[in-house]
């Protein structure tokens, strides 16, 4: 006769959940909303088992917002959730900038949502409201047409040249063809894949092909 199943076998660990909060009545109302939901664990600090997430509640993203979101980075291995009453895309940046992995507005932060987004920072995935997050596409785009564009420049770090080298390397040509292709000297081209495979410590052309891919450059 097949063994009876655990009941246990399926049960999901708890995330534990450390609050930051700037007044004791949005630490207790945070803290309430968290404390039933079977999937968290509402911890502190300096518990024996450190936190996974980090769940800061702020007004605004401020000089002073930013510190705490930089010490938590500096001094803890958590995932951040950001709930917070006023944010757009330039605040997001900064956030992120910080170790943001998460963003709610406090209008939108009943603990269904709260949960659901410390479940899917646990994950190692992200949140943004999706109306931040057209936005902010929108500034990306912006910043490449205006800002980064002119410069030869790309968001993946790489100038326009070695995006196109890059190209052709992960479409199977070789020095003489991408020289010839681009229009550059071969020793050119030598030079260039040098440059990116030292920068982005790339340790060859299927490496470079890898990340061609992954920035989606082909």
């Amino acid at each position: 006769m097949a063994a009876k199943r655990s009941g246990h076998a399926c049960v999901t660990p708890r995330i534990p959940v450390a609050v930051q909060a700037p007044d004791p009545i949005s630490l207790a109302g945070i803290t309430s909303q968290l404390r039933p939901r079977p999937q968290v664990t509402v911890t502190t600090w300096d518990a024996e088992a450190p936190p996974q997430v980090a769940l800061v509640v702020v007004d605004t993203v401020d000089e002073e917002a930013l510190k705490t979101l930089r010490r938590i980075q500096r001094t803890t291995d958590c995932r951040t959730v950001l709930v917070t009453t006023d944010i757009d895309e330039q605040k997001l940046v900064s956030a992120a900038e910080c170790g943001v992995a998460g963003v709610v507005r406090r209008s939108e932060a009943t603990p269904e949502h709260l949960v659901h987004v410390i479940s899917t920072v646990a994950r190692g995935e992200g949140h943004i409201p999706s109306d931040l997050l057209g936005r902010l596409l929108e500034e990306v785009g912006r910043l490449q047409g205006q800002v980064l564009g002119p410069r030869g420049l790309h968001f993946t770090g790489l100038a326009a040249r070695e995006a196109d080298v890059l190209r052709l390397v992960a479409e199977g040509y070789d020095t003489a063809d991408i020289a010839t292709e681009l229009a550059y000297s071969e020793r050119t081209i030598k030079n260039v894949l040098h440059a990116v495979m030292t920068r982005l410590q790339l340790r060859n052309r299927a490496h470079a092909v890898a990340y061609a891919v992954r920035q989606g450059l082909i």
